[in-house]
C-alpha cells in the first residue's frame, strides 16, 4: 500500500487503524485542553463582571448613604426650628394671657 498501487493487507489496514485512533485521541486531548481554557478565560470574565458590579454598589450604597446624611441634618435642622418657633409661641401666648389678666377681659373661648 506504500505506493498506493497495490491493494491493503490486514496489516495496513491495522496500521491505518491505530495511526487514526492516535490522531483521534490527540485531537480529543487538544479539544479538551481548548475547552478548558476557554471554560477558564470564561470564568475569569464572569469573576471580572461580579467585581464590576460589586464595585457598582459599593458606588450606589455611597451616594445613598451621603444624601440619608445630609437629608438627616436637614431634618433634625427642621425639628429644632420648629421646638424653637413653639417655645416663642408660648412665650407670646403667656405674655397675651398675663395682659387680659391685668385689664380683666374675659378669657377667648
Amino acid at each position: 500500500m506504500e505506493n498506493g498501487q497495490e491493494p491493503a493487507t490486514k496489516q495496513d489496514l491495522a496500521h491505518l487503524h491505530q495511526q487514526l485512533h492516535r490522531d483521534i485521541e490527540q485531537l480529543g486531548s487538544a479539544t479538551r485542553q481548548e475547552l478548558e481554557q476557554l471554560r477558564s478565560e470564561s470564568h475569569h470574565g464572569f469573576d471580572d463582571l461580579k467585581e464590576t458590579m460589586r464595585d457598582g454598589q459599593t458606588e450606589l450604597l455611597k451616594a445613598f448613604y451621603s444624601f440619608a446624611q445630609s437629608t438627616d441634618a436637614k431634618l433634625k435642622d427642621s425639628e429644632l426650628t420648629d421646638i424653637v418657633l413653639r417655645q416663642r409661641l408660648t412665650a407670646v401666648e403667656l405674655r397675651l394671657t398675663e395682659i387680659e389678666k391685668r385689664i380683666n377681659l374675659p378669657p377667648a373661648a
